[in-house]
């Protein structure tokens, strides 16, 4: 039977989506994972139907792959919806001789120097690399005024970004993720500051298609943490051609001819910066929020584009969509999760995930992975789709030990 191998996936999101996808396609749905816990959930994932642990070295990956084919099963593809593996899904698909997407393009978005490097000139912010064995006291007298974002050129989820907006937080931001992340260089940005979109797209035979436009809103616990995404179904002609012509030169610079990715970018004084380029669909609930704002799995249509399908990116209508994530602002051991069902109950609500599981240890947003929960919302307008996904978010409340946390205040986005 024609199968699809997927390199790892979350138990929710977009890497799942698409493996319902793929099954829905008519395909046999192979998962290849390094959490071990999945095994042992497996009833957990009836839309796999087979899960293989893999140490997720490529020998492994391969050694898994070749165990498939002896099973008799013809491997139609082999794709990742997850940031680490995107990659490499890549190199084995074209090992297997089978469809890939523009693999060096791909490995370039995945670390964040050479994004800079290829878009230098073009759109990105200004920066520079602080190499281990760098002179601080020199780098530092370079950087005497100003604001900057500091990070490791492979950080994903806002995993170890640090704003500094003096020069001895630039030092001591260098510092702490020198001692971190021994021997990696660390890039300093200089800090934009301006509305920030996420940018879902489709690149087909180098033709560039953009999916949906979000408007992002960040956590007042830490900048760098997304907590709310307006779908805008109705941007201003000039605006969305200006943005189209920036993401599209973009992904010319890379040479990037098939496949999916998204950008983040912030509007800063009438020009377009890119804060980061990422080589698939941006992961949680934004495959679902497309696909009620739009009618668009694009999960599924990344399938088609990868098996040479010709992907339909149609909409079958306009809904306007809001997402807001809730996060904690104290750390404990959960006890329990109330107001879902009154949650999903509230005006225009579409959705309500809540993510952590009973004795589970969960703090403030130190990074996205730190977001407990979200509501999508409908509306007729985009602000009312907003008002209704906080409004519903209020209704959720983590119970911690000790000391309960109410989520009635801190649902709502800046």
């Amino acid at each position: 039977m024609k199968t699809i191998v997927f390199l790892g996936a979350n138990k929710s999101g977009s890497s799942r989506e698409a493996i319902k996808a793929a099954e829905r396609m008519g395909y046999l749905t192979v998962l290849l994972t390094n959490r071990s816990k999945f095994l042992l959930q497996r009833t957990e994932f009836p839309d796999v139907h087979e899960m293989m642990f893999s140490e997720f070295t490529k020998e492994d990956l391969i050694q898994c792959i070749i165990e498939l084919e002896n099973q008799g099963k013809e491997i139609a593809g082999i794709l990742s919806f997850i940031e680490s593996y995107v990659c490499l899904a890549c190199e084995l698909s074209d090992e297997w001789g089978i469809s890939s997407f523009s693999t060096e393009a791909m490995r370039k978005m995945e670390n964040k120097i050479e994004t800079h490097q290829v878009l230098k000139g073009i759109t990105s912010a200004k920066f520079e690399v602080f190499h281990p064995f760098d002179s601080l006291s020199m780098f530092l007298n370079r950087h005497k005024k100003g604001k900057w974002i500091v990070k490791p050129p492979n950080s994903t989820g806002s995993k170890d970004i640090i704003l500094a907006d003096n020069q001895n937080k630039l030092r001591q931001a260098i510092q702490h993720l020198s001692n971190k992340r021994h021997g990696q260089p660390i890039l300093v940005e200089e800090y934009l500051d301006g509305p920030q979109y996420l940018v879902e797209v489709l690149i087909d035979a180098g033709t560039v298609h953009i999916v949906a436009v979000i408007k992002q809103s960040f956590s007042e616990f830490n900048p760098f943490v997304v907590t709310g995404y307006s779908i805008q179904t109705d941007l201003e002609e000039v605006f969305y051609n200006r943005l189209y012509e920036n993401v599209t030169s973009i992904i010319q610079a890379f040479n990037f001819t098939k496949g999916a990715c998204h950008l983040e970018l912030r509007f800063v004084r009438g020009e377009w910066k890119l804060i980061e380029i990422n080589p698939r669909i941006s992961g949680g609930a934004m495959n679902a929020m497309i696909e009620k704002a739009y009618g668009i799995n694009l999960v599924e249509q990344t399938i088609r584009l990868y098996l040479g399908q010709t992907p339909n990116l149609s909409s079958q209508w306009k809904t306007n969509i809001y997402t807001h994530y809730v996060t904690v602002s104290k750390s404990g051991k959960l006890l329990k999760v109330t107001g879902r069902n009154r949650a999903a109950r509230c005006l225009g609500v579409e959705q309500v995930y809540v993510k952590p599981r009973k004795g589970m240890i969960i703090s403030p947003p130190v990074s996205m992975g730190k977001r407990y929960a979200y509501v999508i919302a409908k509306g007729h307008t985009s602000e009312q789709a907003k008002i209704n996904a906080q409004i519903a978010a209020k209704e959720l409340h983590f119970h911690l030990e000790e000391e309960e946390y109410d989520n009635n205040w801190h649902a709502f986005s800046p």
